[in-house]
């Protein structure tokens, strides 16, 4: 994709985050299987299902700016899934595999965070109020997935794994 301006760089970061949801909705019950936690498997698991409406947030979205659904490769959330990868089959120890499983979680949580709140910012200043409004349930439900894995961690997961 040849990015020349703004809207052209949203555009791009609207097919990143679609190709990051639908690689997270793949990945999500793989982690939540790997936990030796109920309480974070079941993070995970109810997770997976916001990102499944999140996905159809996106559809709409791409549909309210005249384009269909488009996912773009992204090398950044293919990073941090194939590092969490690879700690949950290299991490022996339950407690310290919860442990990384919720520094991963975050990871991808941050990135995605970071890419709603840009694209919230760019859709207001591009004139386009309604996605804008739709992409700021998706912020706002990204952030609650983060404050849960933080309090999970900080309650008693990362003790366990001390």
């Amino acid at each position: 994709m040849k990015i020349e301006n703004l809207e052209d760089l949203f555009n791009h970061t609207l097919e990143d985050i679609y190709y990051a949801e639908n690689k997270l909705v793949k990945a999500l019950p793989k982690m939540a299987k790997a936990c030796d936690s109920s309480a974070l498997a079941k993070a995970f698991m109810g997770h997976c299902e916001e990102t499944k409406e999140h996905i159809t947030r996106l559809d709409e979205v791409f549909k309210a700016m005249g384009r269909k659904s488009k996912a773009t490769e992204c090398p950044a959330i293919k990073g941090i899934l194939e590092e969490g990868e690879e700690l949950m089959s290299e991490i022996k120890d339950p407690d310290t595999r919860d442990a990384a499983m919720i520094a991963a979680g975050q990871a991808a949580e941050h990135y995605e965070i970071t890419r709603y709140g840009t694209l919230v910012s760019w859709a207001k200043l591009l004139g386009h109020k309604d996605v804008a409004t739709i992409l700021e349930k998706t912020l706002k439900e990204e952030y609650g997935a983060d404050d849960k894995l933080t309090k999970l961690a900080e309650s008693r997961l990362n003790k366990e794994a001390a």
